[in-house]
């Protein structure tokens, strides 16, 4: 305590521009602050201020010292902040974009929980595979599986997620297992397609991660409908675990390549640089980290 009071007391000073000033706005005598500058310059070892009856001047060391000392009394008044406001009431309208699949199941049926405890809280769940301007559109909250790549957004972890090449057993029956990257192109790949051309998977291949160019005699840019083509045995398709985990479990789909998956398809919340968070998004942030950390979440999602 008393070397909070110490550094306090040295940044008042600085900003009051004297002792007496900063005496006066704590209603203690000039003589008390001045000991507490003495403490601190004799616990540090330096001088931190110049001080004559007409002026106060800092040191280089000082100067150096104050913006240092600034800064954590700066994020110590938001950690307080923060934790107030943890426990105070969320209210207001919160506006949540999450990709379409994913938001189906793992968003949309979550919400009337998260508003039971969050009574005063109304939401829109807009759900586009589209990447959303999360300021332009005036989103809230956006959930991306992907890292984060624009510096201008915070983005927090809600949970582990591995995208997997799947195939029915059908298929893998009538035109073999791939066990090398390059047997994807023997193989009729189902990918998501925009304006006629494929988009790649990502793979991991010796220790690097590799993009691969897929073909096939179908494409769609609606991941369900691969998701449907690959359970009918059309092809392989490169899915997410959240999507074809039962289907796995179920053995209606079976999984190649396991030793290629690439990391970096995680499941994020991602929203604007704010200092002062409202406590809506907080909250509902904190919701799903909290929901998809339970061990048998994602199990009973496959159920």
């Amino acid at each position: 305590m008393g070397q909070f009071r110490q550094i306090s007391t040295f940044v008042e000073v600085v900003a009051k521009g004297s002792l007496s000033a900063a005496a006066r706005a704590e209603g203690i005598a000039p003589a008390m602050i001045g000991r507490r500058l003495d403490a601190l310059e004799s616990r540090l070892g330096v001088k931190l201020l110049q001080r004559t009856t007409r002026k106060l001047a800092l040191t280089n060391e000082g100067a150096a010292f104050l913006e240092d000392c600034q800064r954590i009394l700066a994020e110590l008044e938001e950690a307080e902040t923060a934790v107030a406001e943890r426990s105070a009431h969320a209210t207001g309208h919160l506006m949540i974009s999450a990709p379409a699949g994913f938001g189906r199941q793992h968003v949309a049926p979550l919400i009337p929980s998260f508003l039971s405890e969050h009574r005063d809280v109304s939401v829109t769940l807009n759900m586009s595979d589209r990447v959303v301007d999360i300021v332009g559109e005036g989103i809230d909250v956006a959930i991306r599986i992907a890292s984060l790549s624009d510096s201008n957004l915070v983005s927090v972890k809600l949970a582990d997620n591995e995208r997997v090449v799947v195939a029915a057993p059908s298929y893998l029956k009538r035109h073999g297992e791939p066990k090398t990257l390059a047997d994807l192109a023997k193989h009729n790949c189902l990918a998501i397609s925009s304006e006629g051309s494929q988009r790649g998977w990502t793979f991991r291949d010796n220790g690097k991660n590799v993009v691969m160019k897929v073909g096939g005699n179908m494409g769609s840019n609606d991941g369900q409908v691969l998701h449907d083509w690959a359970l009918a045995g059309k092809g392989l398709a490169w899915r997410s675990m959240w999507e074809v985990g039962n289907e796995i479990e179920a053995g209606k789909l079976q999984t190649v390549l396991n030793q290629h998956a690439a990391p970096g398809n995680d499941i994020y919340a991602v929203f604007a640089q704010r200092r002062h968070l409202p406590l809506r998004i907080r909250a509902f942030v904190d919701f799903l980290r909290h929901t998809y950390a339970q061990p048998d979440y994602w199990r009973k999602s496959w159920k």
